[in-house]
């Protein structure tokens, strides 16, 4: 029997006119339509009626803008970042940081601490093919004037951000202000990614055809238009994927994706050598059969006379050839590496020993380059999913993630970027499946050092949930995996194993001492009671619609299940300069629920503060004391707080503003 024909059902919809006037519209007038909307006024112009106008200029806009601008710049309530130390590896001395939860409250969270702190920032965004999930607001699926309404932020800018978490919708090409979506998604994260780069800090997109223009613009309206630019990866190249597919590799949009690149200051900011393999035109050749394998023969030397011959040079000097014959030139590097190279069996001697020497350039060794704003020769998209299904001990039609990215390609990114810097950390709040991680681990292994670490964010995304940022076969996949390893079905568990796995096999083919561990971190509601100090303040509000248990729960510092380790890092979040990966200790000469913060904060959480911790407290050097007000009880407890205010010199004056170094919750 013939191919089974595709079946045309029937609308439900008996639909209007419509849409399609707009579509005839189209295509005679393409630049009216914007966003699925028609632009009178554009359609004014082409029938050449023009707008006067005296406030003209050129600017980037979308739906939505002022509403997202504001959502960038507001602060955050209610939400914490909660410690799982049982889910971390190597928590006790780890000092690299993975985040469970929408990035865009986490980097909000993390502005007190990282803030000019980051040298490097890499992600890879949903791309809006049209079949993204992700999460902005769906007040724009509603008309204009419902949703520049409805799309308003509180005054404390926070009640819409705290349950993002469950306002994920897919954006399909025919919603209402389908580009408009994706740029309120992505615009207040990249701008407070840009309050978290260094000075001479860069953050890297990844994107294709799609978005590309729409995030070039969002970057330079961020960063500035000359701190912009744009490098093309080669994502799948026939040289290094010879299976591809021929039908794929012509296709031009298919071979290539962009990453944008983004300088805090371009003038402060200097690319490092990357490494990847030589795309050589001549052919090589193994005439002394060398077991790395076939190489080119590179000139090492100028020939006797030649204009840049320098006698006087420390790189002028003899060698002996394997025949016995002398030669004396001016080599392009010291004798001292000659000899080495020629140790490793590096030269080679042409003509049967009595030749010019050469240097080995093997075929499949990498070698040094300076960055390039078309990038192949780092990895593709086959060799991606080749390492992810080695890893995950699979074959590659059955890894757990979508559109991984290879190693090569960050760890090159990260090389060129970070270079040789000591205490350098890199940012991905769009970590999936872990590849910058991996990347990580492998470039401290390589350069036997701890100098980068990493802040990886990501959404938990529920795999058992109907809808989720992944398609259904890699989320069955996702799933089956899950279960075999005894994992919540959480898209961040793929990539927690991703790291652990990765860092097992590094450890083992490199033999580096490096920091291999991550601590856990998820996104939460507040441990403390905010509430309390309301109530307080208009109890008598409180007596008619509150019960005595909803009273008694009203006035405790903190809500219930909140351990003393999640309301230090609570406090944490609050001191300005000071990491996640931060030394936590229980200080016992003072009691059971008291923590020193890096020896920098104090965390006392004592139900009752004593003269005698008093007498402890003023002797300790702290940059911060945080306390609990209702620790101060009994008949002399007004007496015992005035006396370690006076003591600890409970505030400076710093510029005509008060510097607090105790704060009482």
């Amino acid at each position: 029997m013939g191919a089974k024909m595709e079946q045309k059902f029937i609308n439900k919809e008996i639909e209007g006119s419509r849409n399609q006037n707009i579509e005839k519209l189209k295509k005679i007038f393409p630049n009216v339509i914007k966003d699925g909307k028609v632009d009178f006024q554009e359609l004014k112009n082409e029938l050449g009626e023009f707008k006067e106008t005296v406030d003209e200029k050129y600017e980037f806009n979308w739906i939505g803008k002022q509403k997202t601008k504001r959502e960038a710049m507001s602060g955050i309530n209610g939400m914490t970042l909660k410690y799982f130390p049982e889910e971390s590896k190597d928590s006790e001395t780890t000092q690299n940081i993975y985040i469970e939860g929408d990035n865009l409250p986490v980097l909000k969270l993390l502005r007190n601490n990282y803030a000019n702190k980051i040298k490097m920032i890499y992600i890879d965004p949903p791309y809006n093919t049209g079949s993204d999930l992700f999460i902005y607001s769906d007040k724009f699926q509603k008309n204009s004037k419902e949703s520049q309404e409805e799309l308003s932020i509180t005054e404390d800018g926070e009640k819409n951000i705290n349950i993002l978490k469950d306002n994920m919708y897919k954006n399909t090409k025919d919603a209402y202000a389908y580009h408009s979506n994706w740029i309120n998604m992505m615009y207040p994260r990249i701008k407070i990614a840009h309050e978290l780069l260094k000075e001479d800090g860069v953050m890297c997109v990844s994107i294709d055809d799609n978005e590309v223009d729409n995030l070039k613009k969002i970057l330079e309206e961020i960063f500035g238009h000359d701190n912009v630019e744009t490098v093309i990866w080669k994502k799948i190249d026939p040289k290094y994927d010879r299976n591809s597919n021929a039908k794929i590799v012509t296709t031009t949009k298919r071979i290539h994706e962009y990453i944008v690149v983004a300088f805090k200051d371009r003038e402060e900011t200097e690319f490092g050598k990357i490494k990847k393999m030589p795309n050589w035109l001549n052919k090589y050749t193994n005439p002394d059969n060398d077991p790395r394998g076939a190489y080119k023969q590179g000139i090492i030397s100028f020939q006797e006379g030649h204009k840049k011959e320098d006698k006087n040079s420390e790189n002028y000097y003899t060698i002996t050839t394997p025949s016995g014959r002398k030669i004396t030139r001016n080599f392009f590097f010291s004798k001292e590496q000659y000899l080495e190279y020629e140790k490793d069996n590096r030269i080679y001697y042409p003509s049967n020993g009595d030749g010019i020497p050469a240097l080995k350039i093997f075929e499949n060794e990498e070698k040094d380059f300076y960055f390039e704003t078309i990038l192949e020769g780092v990895g593709s998209m086959n060799s991606a999913k080749k390492e992810l299904a080695e890893l995950f001990e699979v074959d590659e039609a059955n890894i757990p993630f979508d559109t991984p990215k290879p190693t090569k390609l960050l760890k090159e990114l990260i090389r060129g970027i970070c270079g040789e810097q000591e205490e350098t950390t890199v940012l991905d709040f769009f970590a999936g499946s872990s590849s910058t991680m991996d990347a990580i681990m492998q470039l401290n292994a390589e350069n036997k050092n701890n100098n980068i670490k990493y802040i990886a964010v990501q959404l938990q995304d529920d795999l058992s949930n109907k809808e989720n940022t992944i398609n259904s076969k890699t989320k069955n996949i996702a799933i089956e995996y899950l279960k075999k390893i005894n994992k919540p079905l959480y898209i961040t568990e793929i990539g927690k194993e991703r790291i652990r796995r990765a860092g097992e096999k590094i450890k083992k083919e490199e033999n580096a001492e490096i920091d291999y561990g991550f601590k856990v971190f998820k996104l939460d509601e507040t441990n403390i009671n905010w509430e309390k100090e309301d109530y307080q303040k208009n109890i008598n509000d409180y007596i008619l619609n509150t019960t005595d248990i909803e009273k008694e729960m009203l006035l405790q510092d903190f809500n219930e299940g909140a351990k003393d380790i999640d309301i230090v890092y609570e406090l944490l979040l609050r001191y300005y300069g000071m990491p996640l990966s931060a030394k936590i200790n229980r200080i016992e000469e003072i009691g059971n629920r008291t923590y020193s913060v890096n020896d920098v904060i104090i965390v006392c959480l004592e139900d009752e503060i004593t003269k005698e911790i008093v007498d402890k407290l003023s002797n300790m050097n702290f940059a911060k004391l945080y306390l609990r007000d209702s620790s101060f009880k009994g008949k002399d407890s007004l007496e015992i707080k005035e006396n370690l205010m006076i003591r600890l010199n409970l505030q400076k004056e710093y510029n005509n503003e008060k510097s607090y170094r105790v704060e009482f919750i």
